[in-house]
C-alpha cells in the first residue's frame, strides 16, 4: 500500500487551506505544512485537522518547499499549494498507483485554473501540467525563489486533475505578476543571465501570441483577451526588470 507524506506551504491562507488539507487526506498518512508566520487562522486550522505545522520564515518557494521535504516520513510526497486541492479523478489516480514499483520518479497532473469562479480551459492556462508527486529520495525542488519546480528526468503525466483557485480578480493577478517578474528578473541576474533591449517586447509579443492565437485565448471572449494580455506584460517585464538589473543595477518592485 502506498505510503505518502502530503506538503503545503502557507502565508495567512485561512480562506483556502481546510479544503486542501481536506482532500489531501484522502491519499495522504501525514501532512506537513510549513507555515511562514501567518497572522490568520491558517495554523490553527491546519493544526485541527491534523496537520504537523513547522514555523519558518520564508525562504522563497523552492527552498522552502525542500524544507518541508526535509521533515516528511515517506519516500512519496504530493505538493500542494495552499489554493490547490485534488479532484476525484485525481484522488483515484494516485489510489491505483503502485508506487512502490513505479519506474517514474515524478508525476504531473492537469491543472484547472478557476478565474471569478470559472474555469478557464484556454490560454497557457490549461492543460497547466505540474508536477506534485514525487519520490523525495530521488528528486528535490529546484532552488528557484519563484516559479519552483520538481527537477526530474523519469517523469509522466497523468490525464487527472488539480483544481486551483488561482486569481480573486484582475487586481490580484497584477499583483502577482508584478511579484513573480520581479523575483525571476533576481533569480536570473544571479545565473548571470544576459539579455538584450528586444528581449521584452520580443517576449512579451510571443507570449500573446501564443495564448491568444495558438492556445485559443481568441475563442474565450474578455477573459481569454485579457489573460493572454497579462501573460505578456508578464513575460514583458521580467525581461525588462532582468535587463534593468544588467544596466543600473537594481530593480523596483
Amino acid at each position: 500500500m502506498n505510503k505518502i507524506s502530503g506538503l503545503v506551504i502557507t502565508y495567512n491562507e485561512a480562506k483556502h487551506i481546510r479544503a486542501c488539507l481536506e482532500s489531501l487526506w484522502q491519499v495522504c498518512d501525514e501532512i506537513i505544512v510549513i507555515d511562514s508566520l501567518s497572522s490568520d487562522d491558517t495554523v490553527a486550522i491546519a493544526t485541527e485537522l491534523g496537520a504537523k505545522v513547522y514555523s519558518q520564515a520564508f525562504l522563497g518557494y523552492g527552498p522552502q518547499k525542500n524544507y518541508g521535504v526535509d521533515h516528511c516520513q515517506h519516500a512519496w510526497v504530493l505538493s500542494l499549494d495552499a489554493d490547490e486541492r485534488l479532484e476525484a479523478d485525481a484522488i483515484s489516480d494516485i489510489k491505483a498507483l503502485d508506487l512502490t514499483n513505479s519506474p517514474y520518479d515524478t508525476y504531473a497532473f492537469r491543472r484547472k485554473n478557476l478565474f471569478h469562479d470559472k474555469w478557464i480551459r484556454c490560454t497557457s492556462w490549461y492543460p497547466d501540467h505540474v508536477r506534485r508527486l514525487f519520490n523525495r529520495e530521488k528528486v528535490r525542488f529546484s532552488h528557484a525563489q519563484c516559479h519552483e519546480k520538481v527537477e526530474s528526468t523519469a517523469h509522466t503525466a497523468l490525464k487527472s486533475h488539480i483544481r486551483h483557485y488561482s486569481y480573486t480578480n484582475y487586481h490580484d493577478m497584477l499583483h502577482k505578476l508584478n511579484k513573480y517578474s520581479t523575483q525571476y528578473a533576481l533569480d536570473n541576474a544571479t545565473n548571470q543571465r544576459r539579455v538584450s533591449v528586444w528581449s521584452p517586447s520580443l517576449h512579451g509579443l510571443g507570449a500573446f501570441l501564443k495564448n491568444y492565437l495558438l492556445k485559443g485565448g481568441i475563442g474565450c471572449g474578455f477573459d481569454g483577451f485579457t489573460i493572454s494580455l497579462l501573460n505578456a506584460l508578464g513575460s514583458y517585464l521580467k525581461y525588462a526588470k532582468l535587463l534593468e538589473i544588467q544596466r543600473y543595477k537594481g530593480v523596483q518592485s
